[in-house]
């Protein structure tokens, strides 16, 4: 157990921590790319874009290839991704008895993502996770600046009414890390799901990450 004091809240990301979504977000942003002339493995769009917001990664792209994206692809997008979703998405192992070990502790937990109120929602509910953490779901679209700044997280320990300090953050993404230690809070860096390569663990770690973990369930042995 970490010899700092026991956190207050809990902030998890959603994609790539609670749910295996981002190697299926990364090969459908590949499939859809592909077709606009604009080319990136799904390897690459993980590493690059992991935690950021898919209208950041668009805008990116189109600079970077000079390209135009069509005004509905963000729609477009995002109705295929959630018909891929209802076949293959699924939550991480460990999540369910991971909060059950916050509650016994009395440590309370939310979501704070880069995903959309709409999509955040429905990915949840489709793995049912959904009652263990509504209302208690927080997204960059309710901020200024998605991550790697730290407003989502802030505005997280906010609406929680915890103090920053009190605060630990799971990531799986450097902008993620980055943007819980712009805020000031302890963050642990998670690997377990699918789209991670063999670096990640030193990549979140060098973002400034105190432990890493492959397994949900450390984390109550860590903080």
């Amino acid at each position: 157990m970490s010899s700092s004091p026991a956190p207050r809240l809990v902030i998890f990301d959603c994609d790539g921590v609670l749910i295996d979504s981002e190697i299926i977000a990364a090969r459908a942003q590949s499939r859809a790319l592909a077709e606009h002339g604009i080319a990136i493995t799904p390897q690459e769009a993980a590493r690059r874009f992991a935690g950021i917001p898919d209208a950041d990664m668009w805008q990116t792209l189109q600079d970077e290839n000079a390209r135009v994206l069509p005004e509905d692809f963000p729609r477009a997008y995002a109705d295929r991704l959630q018909d891929t979703f209802r076949q293959e998405l699924r939550a991480l192992p460990g999540v369910r008895e991971t909060l059950a070990a916050l509650r016994e502790r009395g440590i309370e937990y939310c979501v704070a993502s880069s995903s959309t109120p709409p999509k955040l929602e429905a990915a949840l509910k489709l793995v049912g996770l959904w009652e263990e953490f509504a209302p208690h779901v927080f997204s960059t679209a309710q901020v200024a600046h998605g991550k790697p700044a730290p407003d989502v997280f802030l505005f997280a320990a906010r609406q929680m009414r915890a103090a920053i300090l009190d605060c630990v953050v799971v990531e799986d993404s450097v902008p993620g890390v980055r943007a819980a230690r712009a805020a000031r809070m302890r963050a642990v860096g998670y690997v377990g799901a699918s789209h991670n390569g063999p670096d990640q663990r030193q990549r979140l770690l060098d973002e400034g990450a105190f432990e890493v973990i492959d397994d949900l369930q450390r984390l109550t042995d860590i903080i």
